[in-house]
Formats: structure tokens, C-alpha cells, sequence
């Protein structure tokens, strides 16, 4: 499975950082990114909560 943010609805909340750090980062520019667009099935379950849990519904996982 795939993430990926879109940037025009992203507050830069950093609750998806905050639940998976090894897949999404913040810049100092308070712009996300996603380190790792291919999602390990081991951190499936993390990315997943992190989807649910972002305030602006900017993350999809396809």
C-alpha cells in the first residue's frame, strides 16, 4: 500500500508524525513528507491510524 498527503489540505498538525516518525516528516518549513511512499506491512497498522486520525482528512492510503 501507498501514502500520500495532499499539501492544499495539510495543517502540518504533526499527529502523523507524531504516530509514525519513521514514515512521515516535518521540515522546518512546516511542510510534510512522506519518507517512505511505500508502506512496510510491519508499519501498516501505524499508518493506518495515522490516516484516521489526521484532523484534515489529508492523507489517503491507496
Amino acid at each position: 500500500m501507498k501514502v500520500s498527503v495532499d499539501l492544499d489540505q495539510c495543517e502540518a498538525n504533526g499527529i502523523c508524525v507524531g504516530i509514525a516518525p519513521d514514515v512521515f516528516e516535518l521540515d522546518d518549513e512546516d511542510v510534510l513528507h512522506i519518507a517512505e511512499a511505500e508502506v512496510p506491512a510491519d508499519r501498516l497498522a501505524a499508518v493506518e491510524d495515522a490516516v484516521a486520525q489526521c484532523p484534515k482528512a489529508a492523507l489517503r492510503l491507496r
